[in-house]
């Protein structure tokens, strides 16, 4: 019944099957209980007043996609009961579209805004406010229990996060996590684009992903104008990717050590992160590669001398990296305090959808580059880095085989630099037509749904932050667990609070 397609392949919009609700919802769970994943799940405006939901599952093992839609009404029955992949999809649809996904376990606003349809917060309310009950927490009764508030303000530079734990001593039976503070409306600005101020709304989604949001767009915005990227523009993408994941794995593991004291590593990469984020900066200026990537190629060239420079200072980075975090695995007590700490098995890594390092680390061996390989990851070799336990070890040694992986490739890429143009012009969008574009960011899969009205114009643009995945796995981390464990279990996460909240 479902669409069988392939990512970076436009599809005109009265091809995506519109099916009964009742199919649709068998056709999603039959799929993931294939060992599918649902990539994205997403409401739009429909004839009528109604509501268009249309999803996207994604086969790791074939690189396939499917896509789906159904007419929500007012309501229908709920996905996420027998698919705890879509908990976070339905409330977002709930809380944007006043559409109740019945039997929904626990069904409360994300981002706790208004509604998309006017007269409709707080789920057909009316006009009223966000109703008292919407903003409850779930409570764990029984003698000796007691709550444990952290938050939305938090010690140090962050991003604000509201985690709310249920104890007993100290072991936390229940966290519940509360986002939505960095709600910047982002998807609602970008209708009608693109325009000017598209792209840059791309490299601040999340400021520490700015390369791998602005690559997902730019492929879908080049898939739906026909525009074919050069292949040096295709080279200097992946090895700003890489840098950019090689900033970010090495400062987590530097933010690890300093989480239990272990400060030689800590220091180290602190300053080592600095050295990666200069190399980005050696490409276009800016250490967050703002600038660097836009619609048919990249903006910026480099010489021959500028790449001699790179590699040379990726080998002394790479090599003192390798002496700072190398540290973390002749310590014992630091082994002491990462093993068994936060753990997420295989199954319910699966069954909750986690993508990047923290799926990884479980056993679950996706990745975008290997599975829906584009631009200069097609024909090259990446076999996804993997861990047993799913704890915070494995999350750290994840995070050190893929350093690893990264700077193998950035020389690859480097040394065998294709020449020619670096840019291509890139026209107007094919109208009425939806584009699916996934690319493997550093926290793992990037998701970009764009559809275009008759105009070419976005009538629909939907951004799966892989943040968005894995949320709830921090939060089943924490079960069981010492309440101080929660700082390394976050750490080893390490999620986006405004990737989140777009």
């Amino acid at each position: 019944m479902s669409l069988l397609t392939r990512h970076l392949a436009p599809i005109a919009n009265d091809r995506i099957p519109l099916l009964p609700m009742k199919v649709f919802r068998q056709e999603i769970l039959e799929n993931i209980a294939a060992g599918q994943r649902l990539s994205v799940l997403a409401g739009t405006p429909a004839t009528a007043g109604n509501v268009r939901l249309v999803a996207a599952l994604a086969d790791d093992r074939s690189g396939g996609l499917r896509l789906l839609a159904a007419l929500a009404g007012e309501s229908y029955p709920a996905l996420t009961p027998d698919c705890p992949q879509a908990a976070g999809f339905e409330r977002e649809i709930a809380e944007q579209w006043a559409v109740i996904p019945e039997g929904h376990p626990w069904l409360k606003p994300l981002r706790f805004h208004r509604a998309y349809r006017p007269g409709r917060d707080a789920w057909g309310r009316g006009d009223a406010p966000l109703a008292p009950s919407v903003m409850e927490f779930f409570r764990v009764a029984g003698e000796g229990i007691h709550e444990v508030a952290v938050g939305p303000v938090h010690a140090g530079i962050i991003e604000p996060g509201h985690f709310r734990f249920q104890c007993d001593g100290e072991e936390v039976l229940h966290l519940e996590i509360s986002l939505g503070y960095q709600h910047r409306g982002i998807e609602r600005a970008l209708l009608d684009g693109p325009h000017p101020l598209t792209i840059h709304h791309m490299e601040t989604l999340a400021g520490d992903t700015t390369i791998g949001h602005a690559v997902a767009y730019c492929q879908a915005v080049e898939a739906l104008a026909g525009c074919v990227v050069p292949a040096r523009a295709r080279a200097l993408r992946a090895i700003a990717l890489e840098l950019e994941r090689l900033a970010n794995h090495t400062g987590d593991l530097g933010a690890l050590a300093g989480d239990v004291g272990f400060l030689p590593t800590a220091s180290y990469c602190g300053r080592l992160r600095g050295d990666y984020l200069n190399m980005t900066a050696l490409l276009c200026g800016s250490r967050f590669g703002r600038g660097l990537v836009r619609p048919g190629g990249v903006m910026f060239d480099v010489d021959q001398a500028r790449l001699d420079t790179l590699l040379t200072r990726l080998a002394t980075t790479f090599r003192d990296t390798a002496g700072a975090v190398n540290l973390l695995w002749d310590s014992a007590s630091v082994m002491a305090r990462f093993e068994n700490t936060g753990a997420v098995a295989k199954p319910l890594a699966e069954e909750l959808g986690l993508v990047g390092p923290a799926a990884r680390a479980s056993g679950c061996a996706r990745d975008v580059r290997r599975d829906f390989p584009t631009g200069a990851y097609q024909g090259m070799t990446i076999t996804p880095a993997l861990g047993e336990d799913g704890d915070v070890l494995a999350r750290a040694q994840v995070r050190w085989q893929e350093i690893q992986q990264s700077v193998a490739l950035v020389r690859t890429l480097a040394t065998t630099l294709p020449p020619g143009p670096c840019h291509e012009p890139c026209g107007a969008l094919q109208p009425e037509a939806t584009v699916v574009s996934l690319q493997e960011g550093w926290r793992g899969e990037i998701a970009h749904m764009a559809t275009t009205d008759s105009a070419g114009h976005f009538a629909r643009y939907k951004v799966v932050d892989p943040s968005f995945h894995n949320w709830l796995g921090l939060a089943m981390a924490l079960r069981n667990q010492q309440i101080s464990d929660f700082p390394l279990c976050n750490k080893s996460f390490n999620l986006s609070y405004c990737g989140h909240d777009l």
